[in-house]
């Protein structure tokens, strides 16, 4: 018996099989949510370790398109969080992965968790739609897979944090999962895949939207999908259509980055005087 997986999906490759085209025939891209993915008493025992986010060395996004907190790396993951994360990054899950996707090349996991990992996102925070990077920043494989595993019990409609597909035309959102406990997301990465959590969370104070992110690459893809971007990019934020709030963050977001290189001439000059 795998520890970690529920005892309705201890065969990956059957589960896989059962769910395949499911994922492939998702609309607005390849995608599919599963629920009770885990073994709910091992997966409590990881969302027990989950740090606070909002202390220590860990990476913060706060501008007018992303409010949320990642950990750097494992530095932060406790026993059980690393026991699975490692599962999930072993052969027989990307055996897993590569069956359910329908993904030809070979997929390899990212050891160093580059922007994935530990996920926080507090009362106010949200993450903009957008595409995901889509190289490696290290070893320049191509970002074909994310797998997003939600940690939230008790978690209420009312306090937002869906995770929302958008159709490549940003006419509206087409799909979208609730992160309840015991719940994943994956999802094919692509220059067009739009997804996002757009809107301000309203949990209470005390409460917080907590996940494990980890991304699968590949050495080279389709053609299909490397034409438009063949280079790397970083994420690419898009406005949702007839949103006056996401014009409002885009005016907001532009100052701020016309206001930095000002603030950096000044810092410049101040440097220079002192030396």
């Amino acid at each position: 018996m795998n520890p970690y997986l529920n005892s309705h999906n201890q065969d990956l490759m059957d589960y896989a099989r059962k769910h395949k085209a499911k994922y492939k025939n998702a609309n607005p891209f390849p995608s599919i949510s599963l629920e009770n993915f885990f073994n709910p008493e091992f997966l409590t025992e990881v969302l027990e370790e989950f740090p606070d986010l909002s202390k220590g060395n860990n990476i913060v996004y706060n501008d007018p398109l992303q409010k949320k907190l990642a950990g750097n790396g494992e530095e932060l993951f406790g026993p059980r969080t690393k026991q699975l994360m490692h599962f999930l990054n072993s052969e027989p899950f990307l055996n897993f992965v590569n069956e359910i996707t329908g993904i030809e090349e070979t997929l390899f996991g990212d050891p160093y968790f580059s922007g994935a990992g530990l996920h926080e996102t507090k009362r106010g925070g949200l993450l903009k739609v957008h595409a995901d990077f889509n190289k490696h920043p290290i070893n320049g494989l191509d970002r074909r897979v994310n797998l997003i595993v939600y940690l939230n019990k008790d978690w209420k409609d009312e306090y937002g944090g869906h995770f929302e597909l958008w159709d490549e035309e940003m006419n509206g959102c087409v799909d979208k999962f609730a992160p309840n406990f015991n719940s994943i997301a994956m999802f094919s990465t692509t220059s067009v895949s739009y997804h996002g959590l757009p809107n301000p969370l309203t949990c209470p104070e005390h409460m917080s939207r907590k996940s494990l992110a980890l991304y699968f690459y590949s050495n080279g893809r389709p053609e299909t999908e490397a034409v438009a971007f063949k280079d790397g990019h970083n994420s690419i934020f898009v406005k949702r259509k007839n949103s006056s709030e996401d014009s409002v963050a885009w005016d907001r977001y532009d100052e701020s980055r016309r206001k930095k290189p000002i603030l950096r001439r000044i810092y410049n000059k101040i440097v220079a005087r002192l030396l």
